[in-house]
């Protein structure tokens, strides 16, 4: 009734909700239980509970279920992290006829890696009806059967197990035939027909009979097929097997058409009764993979095996005569695995970038498995042996995959990690999966320069903001720690103006000069550059630059003797007995560039009797070029052009009075400019009484000569009357670079001479008349140490 179905479906929710709360949990694992055909997102169990973890630490662990073959039936709940069922399961499609169905899983925990054992049983429920392989049955009993005889029917099937199985076989109600449950070896149940009352052809020839299978379900379900019996005329021998049951081994992997087995039955009836033909009963004769040869008995593959799917089979072989009696034997093929199915890698868990400088990461969590059993089954795991990878066995074929080191980004960046995975059977298979693990950066490289030492060469009189190089320095890292910035760091030389000199730029290091430099003033500086990069914590390094500046032929030379400052001009005195070659005097000029542009010339430019004198080109010696005479005039001047070797060349000019004497203790007062004539022509009467009043009056102009020395050198004046004597750090008598004297004979003097005033002065170091001996040799006159060496004289 209508009610007692409603009873008992309550009664089966209540069943099932109880099964549902249900977890088993052993020493090794979890086991949870749930019903086929449940509902997705049913409620499986509370992992909290069962793990012991609170529900905040499986968030922050990232908790995740994960199943073999990336199938998941079960998902987490977000917010209570219960176990939910992820779909509706079919026990039939995950098991078949296993029994019982159990699906094993894990719970995997991060940070640390951990892992939970659990399984998933499917329990049954009755959702499939017994099937016959056929809907009608045939068979041919002789009237002379004798009651009690066994006829061997097809078997049903059902895809339920347990109590849902098939569970008997009934026969529609007649008066010659009962049914017969058995059971197998391996639990299967077939019937049997057992004739209860002798058949009578000519009263009925033909009967036809239902025949139900029941399973044990509640309510149970059951599936029929039509027995038709055709009643034979007298046939007293019935086919007989040479075995009651046949085995047989094959490969999975043997081709089709290829020979099973060959069965054999003999009837010792003669004629057709004699005749034997053999047939099959199969569970399911469409998806068998057998075939009998009808007259040969041979039993041959027709679809191909497949271990994985199905390991034995139990087939019945019926021989039949001529006269419709059989006889039945039972054939059990086992087929024997071949290494056909590679290994497969689950990918749980994979990481990428990872950052360098940091040992033992984990990488990748993965799970392997093989379809194979025995030897084939069995895998192992392995990566390529130059990679600072390691791969460690976990539990349940899971392996981990850590770094072996800490990784360096700048020696490498990025692996390509292949993973290969090799069973052990023959002939080995594989499978291979790659990955590729990037490395992430890490400020752990100072920016460096290209150089230590810099050195610019910058040419002075330069124009300001001026590019005068660039330094540079690369990271060997990536990204923003790569970045590097440039700045001037504080020079070691705290006098040294930096900021004022040069400048750089904090992006690409190029120096400028900020303002003009002087060779003149500043010949070379030295200072640091640094950059920095824009890593976390940032990181330097410091280079040295120097700069050298190039001179400029920005200086014209100077004169330092004879002194050209407008005052009165010196005048050199020359005896008249002077040889060719007789060192006048010296000019002596600077130049305040380096290098060529300071190498200096010499050259006479203007004189009043050419050919007369002559100018060295190299250090500037005036000498006489030939010898005097009385024909050449007394006085003389000469312009010494003095010119540098730089580009353009500069030059200066030294203007040099000549007096040529008869005698340097003859005093001889030249007038000036504008004198009358008649002054020209004194005659050496003069000149001889002034010699005398010289050497009369010695001591007397000794002192004299003293206080007027001492005077004007206090003074320094350049007033009408006074000796003009050059200033700055240079003696009384002028000596050469070389060392030599300005004269090359044995005395020193010096002679001014000023015009303008009407009267003239000049100054001689002693009263003594030099004595010029025909051989040319000169005899050396002493400088009194207590007087001074000039004194003026009127």
């Amino acid at each position: 009734t209508m009610q007692t179905k409603v009873q008992n479906k309550k009664r089966q929710v209540a069943f099932f909700i109880l099964l549902m709360l249900w977890g088993e949990v052993d020493s090794e694992s979890i086991q949870y239980s749930v019903l086929e055909e449940t509902e997705s997102g049913t409620f499986v169990a509370n992992l909290t509970k069962d793990l012991g973890l609170r529900v905040e630490e499986l968030a922050a662990r990232g908790a995740r279920v994960v199943f073999k073959g990336n199938r998941q039936h079960l998902q987490l709940d977000p917010q209570t992290h219960d176990l939910l069922l992820n779909e509706k399961l079919d026990r039939e499609e995950l098991c078949g006829s296993t029994e019982p169905c159990v699906l094993p899983f894990q719970v995997l925990l991060e940070n640390p890696l951990q892992f939970f054992q659990a399984s998933l049983r499917v329990r049954d429920i009755n959702d499939h009806s017994p099937e016959f392989p056929a809907g009608e049955m045939l068979l041919k009993i002789s009237e002379i059967t004798m009651p009690g005889k066994i006829f061997p029917l097809k078997m049903a099937h059902d895809l339920d197990t347990g109590s849902n199985g098939l569970r008997s076989y009934t026969i529609s109600s007649n008066p010659h035939f009962h049914v017969l449950t058995r059971n197998r070896s391996e639990g299967r149940k077939f019937p049997e027909l057992v004739l209860d009352k002798p058949l009578d052809r000519e009263e009925q020839p033909r009967l036809t009979l239902t025949l139900t299978a029941l399973d044990g379900g509640s309510p149970p379900r059951s599936g029929t097929s039509e027995i038709h019996i055709q009643v034979l005329d007298i046939n007293d021998n019935i086919p007989e097997f040479a075995q009651e049951l046949y085995e047989a081994q094959i490969p999975e992997n043997n081709p089709l058409g290829s020979l099973v087995i060959t069965v054999s039955a003999r009837d010792l009836d003669a004629g057709s009764f004699g005749q034997v033909s053999y047939a099959l009963f199969q569970a399911d004769d469409i998806n068998q993979p057998f075939e009998i040869n009808a007259i040969t008995g041979e039993i041959r593959l027709r679809k191909a095996l497949d271990f994985e799917e199905v390991q034995s089979y139990d087939v019945d072989v019926e021989a039949t005569d001529g006269g419709g009696l059989s006889g039945k034997c039972s054939l059990v093929v086992r087929v024997l695995d071949v290494n056909d199915n590679a290994p497969e890698l689950t990918m749980s868990f994979f990481i990428s970038p990872i950052p360098e400088n940091l040992p033992e990461i984990i990488v990748a969590v993965f799970s392997v498995s093989d379809a194979d059993s025995g030897h084939n089954q069995q895998v192992i795991c392995s990566i390529e042996n130059d990679l600072p990878f390691l791969l460690r066995p976990s539990v349940e074929n899971f392996y981990t995959l850590v770094t072996e080191g800490a990784l360096d980004r700048e020696s490498r960046a990025e692996y390509n990690i292949t993973i290969t995975v090799t069973d052990l059977g023959t002939p080995r298979l594989k499978t291979q999966q790659s990955i590729t693990v990037q490395v992430s950066d890490v400020n752990d490289n100072a920016p460096t320069f290209t150089q230590t030492f810099y050195t610019l060469f910058v040419r002075e009189n330069n124009s300001p903001a001026l590019h005068i190089g660039s330094v540079s320095a690369t990271d060997r890292d990536s990204g923003t720690n790569a970045q590097v910035t440039y700045s001037l760091l504080p020079p070691q030389d705290p006098h040294l103006p930096l900021a004022s000199l040069v400048s750089i730029n904090a992006d690409n290091g190029h120096l400028f000069a900020l303002r003009s430099l002087d060779y003149e003033a500043l010949q070379a500086f030295e200072f640091r550059v640094g950059t920095t990069d824009r890593g976390s914590p940032a990181l330097s390094s410091e280079a040295l630059v120097r700069v050298l500046v190039l001179d400029a032929n920005d200086n014209s030379p100077f004169v330092l003797y004879p002194l050209q400052n407008g005052s009165a001009p010196c005048t050199e005195l020359v005896p008249r007995a002077a040889e060719p070659g007789y060192l006048v005097t010296k000019v002596v000029a600077v130049d305040g560039d380096s290098g060529q542009n300071a190498w200096l010339s010499y050259q006479l430019l203007k004189a009043t009797e050419p050919g007369l004198f002559g100018v060295w080109a190299h250090n500037g010696e005036v000498r006489t070029a030939r010898l005097l005479s009385e024909r050449d005039a007394a006085k003389h001047r000469l312009v010494v052009l003095v010119k540098d070797n730089g580009e353009p060349p500069r030059s200066a000019t030294a203007t040099l009075h000549v007096l040529l004497v008869d005698g340097f203790s003859q005093p001889y007062l030249p007038l000036p400019e504008a004198a009358p004539a008649q002054a020209q022509a004194d005659s050496l009467t003069v000149y001889l009484v002034v010699a005398l009043a010289s050497v009369s009056s010695l001591f007397l102009l000794s002192v004299l000569l003293f206080v007027a020395v001492r005077l004007c050198r206090r003074s320094r004046a350049a007033s009408v009357g006074r000796c003009s004597v050059p200033e700055g750090p240079f003696p009384g008598h002028l000596v050469d670079v070389s060392g030599t004297r300005t004269l090359s004979q044995s005395y020193q003097y010096e002679v001014c001479l000023m015009g303008g005033s009407g009267t003239n002065e000049f100054k001689f170091l002693k009263p003594i008349i030099p004595n010029f001996p025909p051989q040319g040799t000169e005899r050396e006159m002493e400088e009194t140490p207590t007087f001074p060496n000039s004194f003026p004289f009127s």
